[in-house]
């Protein structure tokens, strides 16, 4: 906890002055970026800081079958975060057909780890063997309490609506997309929730505080700034999650 408050005072920060004041901003935009921090907060900044991560890094990508609002994927997508973990990004919104497997009794969370012939369905199951393999074999407390997974996530829906929910038309890209950034900010949630209303597979790169990948962006890019976007189909390289959720919508939404 005594990390942890720190942490919330630089991200609320970097909010106030890199975004939540921006010129033209919806009031909406603004509510759901108060409402993501706030949400952090209750949720004591999962997905914010690596912590216990293991010894053992994956050689093959991990798979993810995921949607952004569903509670159980969220805690799922928090704990990669805070094991330093890139992992493959497969949404299945409500309403989505493109990666719904009819034959499962639930499409999220899911996870498949090629690297131990392995899939893994259920946020218990997928935590036990994340932190067991890649971690230090203990997960967050709250992460594991269904009923504090699923309460603290209400409150965030009340906070931030249901954007990342429902599916949207739209037209599959040939290439998986590459989105750079962590869990628990709020700017990034505004892109993985356009990813997953349009059935867009991509590559998650988590980049939380303290990650050792974080130097080699710095020198990719020239700036430390999340979320960060590469679209192989098009050349597109953007900042800024305005710009990319506009930028998604116009390009793959039918």
């Amino acid at each position: 906890m005594t990390t942890t408050l720190p942490v919330l005072a630089k991200q609320v920060s970097g909010a106030l002055f890199g975004g939540l004041f921006e010129p033209g901003a919806p009031f909406v935009r603004r509510l759901a970026i108060i409402g993501g921090f706030s949400a952090s907060g209750a949720r004591l900044a999962a997905g914010t800081l690596v912590r216990g991560v293991g010894a053992l890094r994956p050689a093959k990508p991990l798979r993810l079958w995921d949607r952004e609002r569903c509670p159980h994927s969220r805690a799922v997508r928090e704990s990669l975060s805070e094991l330093d973990l890139d992992f493959e990004v497969r949404p299945c919104p409500i309403g989505g057909k493109r990666f719904h497997d009819p034959n499962a009794a639930s499409c999220t969370p899911r996870l498949e780890d090629p690297n131990v012939n392995g899939t893994f369905d259920g946020r218990i199951n997928i935590l036990a063997h994340l932190h067991g393999v890649y971690g230090d074999g203990s997960s967050r407390w709250f992460l594991a309490s269904t009923p504090v997974v699923v309460l603290g996530s209400l409150g965030m829906r009340l906070m931030q609506g249901n954007r990342g929910g429902d599916v949207r038309p739209s037209r599959a890209p040939e290439k998986q997309l590459e989105l750079w950034g962590f869990e628990s900010s709020p700017y990034c949630h505004f892109v993985r929730a356009a990813l997953s209303e349009l059935e867009l597979p991509y590559v998650q790169h988590n980049l939380a505080k303290d990650s050792p990948k974080r130097a080699a962006f710095v020198e990719k890019t020239g700036k430390s700034q999340f979320p960060y976007l590469e679209d192989p189909n098009t050349g597109e390289k953007l900042f800024e999650s305005a710009r990319i959720v506009d930028y998604l919508r116009k390009t793959y939404g039918a």
